[in-house]
């Protein structure tokens, strides 16, 4: 077994090069169409898909994001928007291998059929392993749209999500308590999907076990998680070059 940390930049950097090595998601790159909605994790995994494509070129996880979630007394629109959002560059549309660049999740909502892939990211991971995500919109957001397709044509809906991000109580609790009429703030949506956390993550790269087994940090380890891993020694030793790789990934900047 070896134990890691790692940082929320590295979580989805780790989570990021999972989703290439994903079957789904590489079958949906060669002959159907990608989704990648807006986010800050999702801003790591569209720079390695591109990269998967050759296609990398002309994009910058600068403003990649709807909501977000900043320090207290960060000014926010109440849907979670940053208050000067001019330079939003919208979702990322991969089709069969060619970025579709300039369109987002509701230029091809409808278009998309069985086979295909939606990434979003969340905002919880409960217990018992379910992602919810924050609803700001007053028509339900990426999430409500995303759904249509999900739930209408069986696309499929992958979440990568960093342990960061977990909850000690169920997502059905919860939303009904910020879901409630006379509740103020973001609302929440328990959504169906695959979740794809550090712990998916190390499994896809590696064949190897993770648990998350403490977390936290200060000087730039705020938020981290400490994992253990188990597997035969090819797969840690496998995990412990991934790893190292990660070492150095950046804090999440604004800039």
């Amino acid at each position: 077994m070896i134990q890691t940390v790692i940082t929320p930049a590295a979580g989805k950097r780790l989570i990021a090069r999972a989703l290439v090595k994903h079957a789904a998601i590489r079958r949906a790159l060669e002959s159907g169409t990608v989704v990648i909605v807006a986010g800050t994790t999702n801003g790591y995994v569209a720079e390695e898909l591109l990269q998967e494509c050759g296609k990398r070129d002309g994009f910058s996880r600068k403003g990649f994001f709807r909501g977000i979630t900043l320090p207290p007394g960060a000014k926010t629109a109440d849907s979670g928007r940053l208050s000067s959002e001019g330079g939003f560059p919208g979702d990322v549309v991969i089709r069969k291998g060619e970025w579709l660049k300039g369109k987002n999740i509701y230029d091809v909502i409808d278009e998309l059929e069985q086979g295909d892939v939606i990434l979003k990211g969340a905002n919880a991971v409960d217990p018992a392993g379910g992602a919810g995500v924050l609803v700001g919109h007053p028509a339900g957001g990426t999430i409500v749209a995303a759904l249509q397709a999900v739930v209408g044509r069986r696309v499929r809906l992958i979440l990568p999500v960093g342990l960061e991000k977990r909850v000690s109580t169920g997502l059905k609790e919860i939303a009904a308590r910020l879901n409630a009429p006379g509740a103020s703030g973001a609302r929440m949506l328990p959504v169906p999907g695959e979740v794809v956390t550090e712990l998916e993550a190390v499994g896809i790269l590696t064949g190897a076990r993770a648990e998350l087994v403490a977390a936290g940090g200060v000087g730039g380890a705020e938020g981290a998680v400490w994992l253990a891993i188990s597997g035969t020694a090819e797969q840690e030793e496998c995990a412990r070059g991934i790893l190292a790789e990660l070492g150095g990934e950046p804090m999440f900047g604004m800039e």
